[in-house]
């Protein structure tokens, strides 16, 4: 399989190319040439399939032409060590909980299974993985490379912009991880990984790559879990309209279930739910697209307002905006709306949200259709918003002991500031011999 970029003045790459450099030389993402539709008789068996065996199968699709069989299952069955369960909330809604992994995000799939191919890609050469986190990536990110030979993380991160639960998760590890704690919003972060990716001196001087939904082997294995959501639901025999509400931010989740779409999963239509930050909204509505400084929230993993991924949805439908809507519809909540989603859930249901999925299942609620089942994705534990959550709900939120241990390590990161030389010469210097 052959990867392009978005922005078509890079020549294609291979699979190891595109993985280990994560963004193209000309700045845009790379993208699979094609995207091969599942078989029949998957679908017809999947009810009967486990989680991994149905991974690897969709794996196989995506890496089959560049890895072998038995080193790709062993990538699958060894990120796969967890369930994302299908939970039943009520009113025709469903739950699938993306927080049973390492780090209680949904990001631990993704980043899991990165961390074993870029491995595998990189053998004993030196890596220094680049990652810009507004919440759970950093920490998945983190987690999932801790230990990994050869491998250098920075996570760079908003000051005073993630919960204090999330920044423990990162900046507490050492080790091969590095947390950089930037003076400015996610969307400093993320351009400067994107400016050192582009900078000629430093990629001369050591190999980059990003741990982003950027980067193909973070993106497209997050397409796993919409196809486990399905087989479950065709076990309790409700396969049928399935719409999908998705927490947006980067809007490399979506993308993921785009992607999932287009092999042949049978999803009637994808909800985007955003928070205050609308850019995809507003381009929905409007057809224009008008990136803009992020606003913080409460829903801090969504603190987005330049998503890289919307490359790849107008990638994925040739521009074409009539298209993107009649898949894509979306929702936009301020922080009050929020609070007032996890009141009413818990209280109807007794289901406690984080920030995150409050935003999924208010949209639900409020666009599902007659005849029509909703998913919505939890992407996080709520109690790595305990704060938040507790004073709406006014319930203690139990933390779980993996949570907890990362509380009592020690902070250790380097402040930063937004500007890209001084970020440069900080990466120069922690590559030096010792």
């Amino acid at each position: 399989m052959r990867y392009y970029s978005t922005n078509k003045k890079s020549p294609s790459a291979t699979l190891q190319e595109a993985v280990t450099k994560g963004l193209a030389p000309d700045r845009g993402l790379y993208m699979p040439e094609r995207i091969g539709r599942m078989p029949d008789v998957f679908f017809n068996d999947m009810q009967d399939m486990s989680f991994q065996e149905i991974s690897f199968e969709v794996a196989k699709s995506f890496f089959g032409d560049d890895i072998d069989d038995g080193a790709l299952k062993e990538m699958v069955y060894d990120t796969l060590a967890f369930d994302c369960p299908i939970v039943e909330v009520g009113g025709g809604i469903w739950s699938l909980e993306l927080f049973h992994g390492p780090t209680l995000a949904f990001k631990d799939v993704g980043a899991r299974f990165m961390a074993r191919m870029l491995s595998r890609f990189t053998g004993e050469g030196k890596v220094n993985v680049l990652v810009a986190t507004s919440g759970d990536t950093g920490s998945a990110v983190a987690n999932g490379f801790l230990g990994v030979e050869n491998v250098n993380v920075y996570v760079l991160y908003p000051k005073n912009k993630v919960s204090r639960i999330q920044e423990s998760q990162f900046a507490t590890l050492g080790r091969n991880i590095t947390a950089v704690e930037v003076d400015g919003t996610f969307d400093d972060c993320q351009a400067l990984v994107k400016d050192a990716f582009a900078d000629g001196e430093l990629n001369r001087r050591m190999t980059l790559t990003s741990a982003n939904s950027i980067n193909v082997a973070r993106l497209l294995p997050q397409a796993f879990y919409y196809f486990h959501a399905y087989a479950q639901m065709k076990r309790r025999g409700m396969a049928d309209n399935i719409v999908i509400c998705v927490p947006s931010g980067n809007f490399g989740n979506l993308t993921a279930g785009l992607f999932a779409q287009r092999m042949g999963l049978p999803v009637k239509r994808f909800i985007a739910a955003n928070n205050a930050n609308d850019v995809f909204l507003e381009y929905l509505n409007t057809g224009k697209y008008s990136p803009r400084p992020s606003i913080q929230t409460i829903a801090n993993a969504m603190d987005v307002g330049a998503p890289s991924n919307f490359a790849r949805i107008l990638e994925l439908y040739q521009y074409d905006h009539d298209r993107i809507t009649t898949d894509i519809s979306g929702a936009s909540y301020t922080d009050v709306q929020i609070k007032e989603a996890i009141a009413e859930c818990y209280k109807q249901h007794k289901y406690i949200l984080d920030p995150h999925g409050a935003c999924a299942w208010r949209a639900l609620r409020e666009n599902l259709h007659d005849g029509e089942t909703g998913i919505f994705l939890e992407t996080a534990h709520p109690a790595k918003f305990k704060e938040t959550v507790e004073s709406v709900i006014n319930t203690s939120v139990e933390i779980p002991q993996r949570l907890a241990a990362f509380m009592e390590g020690k902070k250790q990161s380097t402040p930063m500031t937004n500007k890209f030389d001084d970020f440069k010469q900080f990466l120069i210097r922690s590559n030096q011999p010792r």
